[in-house]
């Protein structure tokens, strides 16, 4: 017979990116008074790159402690949280933790309504048959389009449900910010406790199906202290201190263990515990080696693996390799192939949607990951951390489906004014994208959906923001693959290319601008085959940005005014992921990012 424990709930919070989540749980954990958040907003995005972008990249577990006093269930209720990130790029992070729960908060922008993001973490929720609750969030927008956006959650469950059961679900209104949920759209003030009733009375409490031990581990964390530490969700038995383990996964188990310390999670902080039970989720530490994420950790000679759901396949690849640019060595620290290989391998043990290949040459690794920003992401960690790298042009990554070479797409959602219709939609047909739906939206802006070759996208967002004058919104999510739609025209400028080694002047440069669009500025360095501009032509054209006015003895009229540069365009990671072809590098080191070519020397 099963046992259920009917004080705990679990509970992830999917969304698009930036439509809420994090802001949510703030509310929840001041009004539940775990937590005093007043002077920290988004308390869960803890890591350095959410907190300068404002999204969420890693998933992470909390919980929170809540008293119910309604006389009928009437109790302390513990609530275990899991804030996942919106944007598919990190959708392993989604699939993994997922699984922990019995049930999901899909929170949906007010006035943006559904966007692929949502079809994604819906669909990945959805396929686990976990339990939804659906909070329409922002409601104080003055461009709120309540009714619209109901409907169209509606639309997206009939299309993704797979029985009828999913089909019946609470809707709530509230605006996180402001710290308010109610069962009216009207509201404009309220707190919280509409949305934890819900959660307690809406989410399934946890159930145990066998008394022998399974816990499976969804991520892992590092102490100095403590050494390896495994996180996961407790699904049957019990785990206590100083407990005999091992863990499993497939064909493969682990030597004994014992455990030397069991946490849980309430608020920010990890509390030490003696023993927990199924339906807890926990941390425990006590490995000589860190397991696999998806191990299942069991009692000895008990040995059970507890399933785990198939973690989507890459779509991109790059190639990461030591620096080898005469400036290699000036700014980091971490240089070398062993260096880039620990690092790669580190990740890998945590990041469960990243594959990395060797290469033909030890200096050169090929890593694939689930998307632009899933890469760039992992770049912007490693120069932070004192990398020098060069990693090459992105690269889509082919499957051979039932003997047809096919290629992965992308669902885009595009919202643009009115006028910057005609700009865009030839944009999208030069890169073979295919239009499904077309809606006039609020304000007189258009919201038009295609299904785009993920390589077309390469490139695309800086063209996209220069057609609609900064004015158009895009998202992006990987639907699948689909037979290959044929050659697609990629960049069609060309590179001005220096022709020698030293400081950048003034002078070189005032002649230079005609040429095209400059990425350097006076006084900086530059080495032989650094790219150091856009030329405005189709070909690449080495030029000298290091010619010095030559000096006379003579002083003439009209010829000594200063030099009027323009200033120059600085490009971030990912735009200059998006802007290199396959004869390209980007240097990255902890203070720059240039642009240079493969081959270095001219013929």
């Amino acid at each position: 017979m099963s046992k259920i424990r009917k004080n705990i709930r679990n509970i992830a919070i999917i969304a698009h990116v930036d439509h809420g989540k994090t802001t949510i749980v703030d509310q929840m954990f001041k009004q539940s008074g775990t937590l005093e958040t007043k002077n920290e907003e988004r308390a869960m995005d803890s890591n350095e790159l959410e907190k300068e972008r404002g999204i969420t990249i890693l998933a992470k577990n909390t919980g929170i402690k809540y008293h119910d006093n309604r006389p009928a269930v009437a109790d302390d209720y513990r609530i275990n949280i899991v804030d996942t990130p919106g944007h598919s790029d990190f959708g392993g992070e989604v699939e993994r933790t997922l699984q922990m729960v019995e049930g999901f908060l899909l929170l949906v922008d007010a006035a943006e309504g559904v966007l692929p993001g949502t079809r994604f973490v819906l669909q990945k929720a959805l396929q686990l048959k976990l339990k939804p609750i659906v909070l329409i969030n922002k409601i104080d927008r003055k461009d709120a389009r309540i009714d619209e956006t109901r409907e169209n959650i509606f639309d997206l469950f009939l299309d993704l449900a797979q029985d009828d059961s999913m089909l019946n679900f609470p809707i709530l209104y509230g605006a996180g910010r402001l710290g308010y949920v109610s069962k009216e759209q009207t509201a404009t003030s309220g707190d919280m406790k509409p949305l934890f009733e819900s959660i307690i009375e809406n989410i399934p409490a946890p159930k145990e199906e066998s008394e022998e031990l399974q816990m499976l581990v969804t991520s892992l964390d590092y102490s100095d202290f403590l050494g390896s530490i495994a996180i996961g969700r407790i699904f049957n038995g019990t785990v206590k201190v100083n407990q005999q383990i091992i863990y499993c996964r497939d064909e493969f188990k682990s030597a004994p263990l014992k455990i030397t310390k069991i946490f849980n999670f309430l608020g920010l902080e990890r509390h030490e515990i003696a023993e927990a039970s199924f339906g807890d989720i926990v941390a425990i530490a006590g490995f000589s080696e860190p397991p696999s994420i998806g191990s299942t950790i069991c009692e000895v000679g008990k040995a059970k693996p507890y399933p785990y759901v198939a973690i989507d396949e890459p779509t991109l690849s790059m190639y990461f390799s030591v620096n080898d640019s005469p400036f290699s060595g000036r700014e980091g620290t971490l240089l070398t192939s062993r260096n880039i290989k620990d690092r790669l391998e580190k990740e890998l043990k945590k990041n469960v949607a990243l594959r990395v290949e060797p290469t033909e040459t030890p200096e050169s690794f090929k890593v694939k990951g689930r998307g632009q920003l899933h890469l760039g992401i992992l770049i912007e960690t490693m120069r932070r951390e004192g990398f020098e790298l060069q990693v090459s042009a992105p690269e889509v990554i082919y499957k051979t489906i039932n003997g047809e070479k096919c290629e992965p797409m992308e669902l885009v959602i595009i919202d643009i004014p009115t006028e910057y219709q005609g700009a865009v939609m030839e944009n999208m047909g030069i890169r073979k994208a295919i239009m499904k739906n077309m809606t006039v939206g609020h304000d007189a802006r258009l919201r038009i959906e295609y299904e785009v070759p993920a390589r077309a996208l390469l490139g695309f967002r800086s063209q996209f923001l220069t057609d609609t004058r900064g004015t158009g919104i895009v998202n992006f999510s990987f639907i699948g693959y689909q037979p290959y739609k044929g050659d697609i025209q990629g960049r069609i400028k060309g590179a001005l290319v220096s022709m020698e080694t030293g400081k950048v002047t003034g002078y070189a440069l005032d002649s230079l601008q005609p040429r095209g669009i400059l990425f350097v500025t006076a006084s900086d360095q530059v080495y032989e085959g650094m790219i150091i501009g856009e030329h405005s032509r189709d070909n690449d054209l080495d030029v000298n940005p290091c010619k010095e006015k030559k000096l006379t003895n003579m002083r003439a009229s009209g010829t000594d005014e200063a030099y009027k540069v323009a200033p120059a365009k600085v490009m971030d990671l990912e735009q200059c992921m998006e802007w290199i072809n396959p004869d390209e590098l980007i240097e990255v080191t902890p203070e720059s990012i240039r642009l240079r070519k493969k081959k270095l020397k001219r013929k």
